[in-house]
């Protein structure tokens, strides 16, 4: 096992994808109960609840664990963008019998900041990840100098050398196949963006660096093809949406079993940036990528109105429904079993 993986007491380099919205600290818990590097998700939290989880993973585990954060530039408001993406939602808001006047903005989703990076300090996780690249070098600097190792994810090889040159100290290749958002930060141009197992080796052969392969990866089969190519570790979602201590909703779940999962796309329409998931109604109707949706978070708002609407009526037409391209490994499962049967399959390759 690669050194920066050795250090953290891990049985094997399985990292379990961060995942807001869908999971807390009891599948991180799970994942790293049974070997695995379990994975909090903060990108969602305010401080007060970010302190609650961190309290309660610590308190039930001594192993070591993640904390990931996104680090997007907070966008300046487009109102001309935003009466766009408004006047394209209205239809669905008469439909669903909401005030198609009273949408709501704001961006939902914060930066990694100081007030964070103050909870943060207190539990000093061995590992904090960012998505989007890294935070400005004053709060990366209080990371490393509290001694947490940093991830960060790359779509692309000049985004993984980008990560190698800024401080981290280990990278994420991000293949296509990824659910979720895409982690790219460089470019918005999503013709750079290619598959796992294309990526994975241009990225090994670049960095000096451990690289972490991500995206498809579902079954044990997957993990012994990313170790082949180079992959010091893997990181692994979409298996873990079924899982028990997932917090997936029903309607998701429904999803991620159905047929639906074969198809899906990467949409901007939830957010503001590409994210991979299952195509529902709202995808197809208004297309997964609109030049009309604000810039990444604003977007958040104004849908999520809907989505609250056709949820509560037993309808998806308006949930992201986050999922990888490969649903094969997703089981009603333990975590800390799917995690052992990834752990057994990496020490099983030699």
């Amino acid at each position: 096992m690669h050194s920066f993986f050795s250090t953290l007491g891990l049985d094997a380099p399985i990292v379990q994808a961060p995942m807001a919205g869908v999971q807390n600290h009891h599948l991180a818990l799970a994942v790293c109960k049974a070997g695995g590097l379990g994975s909090l998700p903060a990108a969602m939290l305010s401080p007060d609840a970010l302190q609650t989880e961190l309290q309660a993973l610590t308190a039930a585990t001594a192993r070591s664990y993640n904390v990931n954060f996104f680090c997007h530039v907070p966008p300046q408001a487009d109102p001309a963008r935003e009466a766009r993406w408004h006047q394209a939602l209205a239809p669905y808001y008469r439909e669903w019998g909401l005030d198609a006047t009273k949408m709501p903005s704001g961006p939902g989703r914060v930066p990694f900041n100081h007030e964070s990076a103050d909870v943060l300090e207190t539990f000093r996780p061995a590992v904090v990840s960012f998505h989007f690249g890294l935070p400005a070098p004053d709060l990366l600097a209080r990371v490393k100098r509290w001694g947490s190792r940093v991830l960060s994810s790359a779509t692309t090889v000049q985004e993984a050398l980008w990560l190698q040159a800024n401080g981290a100290d280990a990278v994420i290749a991000q293949g296509l196949e990824a659910g979720g958002h895409r982690g790219m930060f460089l470019t918005d141009d999503l013709s750079t963006q290619c598959g796992t197992f294309a990526l994975l080796p241009q990225i090994v052969q670049a960095v000096s660096v451990p690289v972490i392969a991500a995206g498809g990866i579902a079954t044990p089969q997957g993990i012994t093809a990313a170790k082949m190519l180079g992959a010091a570790g893997v990181q692994i979602g979409t298996a873990y949406l079924c899982s028990h201590e997932a917090t997936t909703s029903a309607l998701h779940r429904a999803a991620l079993q159905s047929p639906a999962a074969q198809h899906t796309a990467l949409t901007n329409l939830f957010s503001g940036r590409p994210a991979r998931g299952i195509v529902n109604r709202v995808m197809r109707e208004l297309g997964p990528i609109g030049a009309q949706v604000p810039a990444f978070p604003l977007a958040t708002a104004a849908i999520a109105s809907l989505r609250a609407a056709a949820e509560s009526a037993g309808s998806s037409d308006f949930t992201p429904l986050w999922s990888g391209q490969n649903t094969c490994g997703t089981r009603h499962l333990g975590a800390a079993d799917i995690t052992q049967d990834f752990v057994r399959a990496w020490q099983a390759t030699a």
